[in-house]
């Protein structure tokens, strides 16, 4: 998934950066609230991790102008103010979850995650099409009972195919989807990742279908 963090604390944020890259998703980083604003404008993403204090522009503005703008993206609002009444601000301007700082990434990971679960309306932290199997927050993959190897990558397009199974992905959402800004490469990296997959799939019960002109999709043999 694409998640945009903004955070000015350089430390804190590039910690949360690679952390949540390393779970395959494409992450962005702001370090200015105004220019994250304008970002937001233009930019679709399916979860925003928003400090509070930020310079130019604090986290509340930017929750606020976002929901104005009918966006329902999750936000994740991070904050090293503990009291109620700024809880109860951002929940109340429409934040999805709160963690203060100093908190534990294994616990910012976990929230993430129920976030983008609730976003892409699973209940779960595993994905099923026929023999195929995603542990989505163990980042492990099964085909026919047995692990299934992939690269980090490869199991992100696998887990976003199967999130949706039948429903088509053109090249450019799952681009969007798997590589952040400074990362993006050429459509054809998309085609690679796919006929990667499409190898490892071979002889099961599930395929990567190619749907000509629109994208791909994911479905049973």
């Amino acid at each position: 998934m694409r998640i945009l963090i903004v955070e000015d604390g350089k430390d804190i944020g590039a910690a949360i950066r690679n952390r949540l890259a390393r779970l395959g998703h494409a992450v962005d980083l702001q370090i200015d609230g105004r220019e994250a604003n304008a970002l937001l404008r233009v930019q679709p993403y399916d979860l925003v991790v928003l400090d509070v204090m930020l310079p130019s522009m604090d986290g509340f503005a930017i929750l606020r102008e976002l929901r104005e703008r009918g966006s329902e993206t999750p936000v994740l609002l991070l904050s090293a103010r503990s009291a109620i009444d700024d809880r109860v601000s951002g929940l109340s301007l429409g934040a999805d979850d709160y963690l203060v700082k100093p908190f534990d990434y294994r616990e910012l990971e976990a929230r993430v995650q129920a976030l983008l679960r609730r976003r892409s309306g699973q209940v779960s932290d595993r994905l099923n099409l026929g023999g195929l199997s995603l542990d989505r927050s163990n980042r492990l993959a099964e085909l026919g009972g047995q692990p299934l190897a992939l690269s980090r990558k490869e199991f992100a397009l696998l887990e976003i195919l199967a999130s949706r199974p039948q429903r088509i992905f053109s090249k450019d959402e799952l681009l969007n989807q798997l590589f952040p800004f400074e990362k993006e490469p050429s459509l054809n990296a998309v085609e690679q990742y796919v006929t990667r997959l499409r190898k490892k799939l071979q002889g099961s019960d599930v395929e990567i279908r190619t749907a000509r002109g629109m994208g791909y999709q994911l479905a049973l043999a």
